[in-house]
């Protein structure tokens, strides 16, 4: 298993912007970053892609403001999102910097909450998992989502929750919008835990009934992947409880029962890692004893067939020797009388084989 890959192989394309299309800053063309800004409160919800970052304005009066932005790939255009948020410079190098691990911040003077996470999709060609940086931005009346890959949208599903009047999200405070983000993260996880269940267990009855060479290779690999995606995930359990106890205007007490939900997935999701290591654990133990016990097999196969074989070679050299008198010799049936004499030998011990049960 190589190098921990950010690529996604399977990318699936923004359904509110058309392939090939380009955005516009000043008079520079990009074509890595798509933007969509969603502003709504209870009453009223209105979605724009952002085809000039000058027409970029946010609306920190009477409705929120979510900023998604797909690509982080070009840094001037992230830079004037960070001015049009005032955005701390700090922050911005976080999100350019991709290799970031899962943490929360909170920036005081710019009152804004900073959290970066993992998205984690599985490669199931070469069983791998890969990662993808989600940063957050959280501000009183604002939330600025980053994805890296800028070709995939995994938040469509807020994005089509927003649109309905009846959403809970249209009724709460941007607090909640950060909640509803992590929550569909974590809920992904469990996306992988059922393909990592498909894996093993198709992978212990793979190794029960005929292991190979193969299966121990994909064991450790599957390891290695459970122990990557527990390294990603386990400091969201953190980030999580800092959200819960963070003493800010940011986060409101109404938004914590669902944030100790969420809290309550992401142990769920590392307790079902630590039963799947140690589930893979066993079924490499269980490939070792398949292996000892084909092996032990063949050597009692071998060990019959020597034991068999033992008294035709002591009556085959008997009579190979070139002694003068020895009597049997010259009877002129001895030939027949000693091919004879093996046969009911070797069929002798083979029926004593079979009541012991050795074969």
């Amino acid at each position: 298993m190589g190098k921990k890959k950010n690529r996604l192989k399977t990318p699936k394309q923004k359904p509110f912007a058309a392939p090939g299309s380009l955005t516009y800053i000043g008079k520079e063309v990009f074509e890595k970053t798509l933007i969509q800004l969603t502003v709504y409160n209870q009453e009223t919800c209105d979605l724009a892609m952002i085809q000039q970052l000058d027409d970029l304005k946010p609306d920190f009066n009477d409705r929120l403001s979510w900023l998604d932005v797909d690509g982080v790939h070009e840094p001037a255009v992230i830079e004037h999102i960070g001015k049009k948020y005032q955005l701390h410079p700090l922050l911005l190098e976080d999100v350019l910097n991709t290799t970031q691990k899962p943490k929360i911040e909170l920036f005081e003077e710019e009152n804004q909450l900073f959290v970066v996470l993992k998205m984690l999709h599985f490669d199931e060609e070469n069983l791998e998992i890969e990662a993808e940086q989600i940063s957050l931005i959280l501000g009183k009346s604002f939330l600025v989502s980053f994805q890296e890959q800028d070709q995939t949208d995994i938040f469509v599903a807020i994005h089509e929750r927003i649109k309905q009047a009846t959403s809970r999200i249209r009724k709460f405070e941007s607090d909640y919008l950060l909640y509803a983000l992590i929550d569909l993260i974590v809920d992904h996880y469990y996306i992988l835990l059922e393909k990592l269940t498909e894996k093993l267990e198709t992978l212990e009855a793979n190794v029960l009934n005929d292991p190979k060479a193969e299966h121990q290779n994909q064991i450790y690999n599957l390891k290695k992947e459970m122990a990557f995606m527990k390294r990603n995930i386990l400091p969201l359990r953190d980030i999580i409880g800092t959200l819960i106890r963070e003493d800010s205007e940011l986060v409101g007490n109404k938004v914590n029962v669902y944030l100790r939900d969420v809290h309550d997935h992401v142990i769920q999701t590392l307790e079902t890692l630590d039963s799947y290591r140690e589930m893979a654990d066993s079924i490499m133990n269980n490939y070792h004893a398949s292996l000892s016990n084909k092996m032990n097999s063949v050597m009692k196969t071998l060990t019959v067939f020597t034991v068999l074989f033992m008294p035709l070679s002591f009556i085959a050299g008997l009579y190979g020797m070139n002694f003068v008198n020895m009597p049997e010799l010259e009877n002129p049936n001895g030939y027949f009388y000693a091919l004879g004499a093996m046969a009911l030998i070797s069929i002798g011990l083979w029926f004593y084989f079979r009541w012991k049960k050795f074969v």
